[in-house]
């Protein structure tokens, strides 16, 4: 068994009506975490992904890295995306039942962290369900106690933009790494991932349909993604 939860980072985007279609007819619920700013410039295209069943959690209003915030400031990029999400679900017609949040560049906030992850607690902010990650480094770095949604794979296709030395087969080569430096292995068995892809239209311009290549991939290797669970 080889099972996944899907999230994608940095929504709304142009191409974030492709990907939900894409997933709808995979029958794959996704993550979808939106960075505020991204959800005003984008606004239908947000609507059109809560309307069709996604979840879409807060990933800050600016997409600062968390570290380099005072608290005030931190609490200040998490509210301001709070505030543009439940427009956007008062506006699609739809309950937010979850509230789960991701850190941009998975920065936990330094010396914050702890403040940050009692601040989520008191403030309902929802956990995904990790409890079937099976490996050691989760639980040794106390990941299975942190209510932010860290992930265990991420395919970096956002880097194909900026780095030229980074390809598409950079890529081919990292999902079928067996013994990768960060992370866990995408293939084997026994594994449960918490898989991260990017909405990002630069991506799209420079490999179109990147995330069905990558997803098509996994479910030949014999993937299967759950339903997001909340605890």
């Amino acid at each position: 068994m080889n099972s996944a939860v899907l999230t994608i980072d940095d929504i709304a985007s142009r191409n974030t009506p492709a990907i939900v279609d894409y997933l709808a007819e995979k029958g794959i619920r996704a993550i979808l975490f939106a960075t505020g700013r991204n959800v005003e410039r984008f606004y239908e295209e947000a609507k059109y992904a809560v309307k069709k069943g996604m979840i879409v959690g807060n990933h800050s209003y600016s997409h600062p890295a968390f570290s380099k915030l005072s608290m005030a400031e931190a609490v200040e990029e998490i509210e301001k995306c709070e505030a543009v999400l439940n427009r956007l679900y008062q506006d699609s017609g739809m309950p937010r039942l979850y509230r789960p949040f991701r850190f941009p560049y998975g920065d936990k906030g330094g010396k914050k962290k702890e403040k940050l992850q009692q601040y989520f607690k008191n403030h309902g902010f929802h956990k995904v369900d990790d409890r079937h990650i099976p490996y050691p480094w989760w639980k040794e770095n106390g990941l299975d106690r942190d209510v932010d949604t860290l992930w265990t794979f991420d395919f970096e296709e956002y880097r194909m933009h900026g780095d030229p030395g980074f390809t598409k087969e950079s890529i081919w080569q990292k999902m079928h790494n067996a013994s990768p430096e960060t992370g866990a292995a995408l293939f084997g068995e026994n594994n449960w991932h918490i898989l991260l892809l990017h909405a990002h239209d630069e991506t799209e311009e420079m490999l179109p349909g990147y995330y069905r290549l990558f997803i098509d991939h996994l479910v030949e290797n014999g993937v299967t993604f759950d339903e997001p669970q909340f605890i």
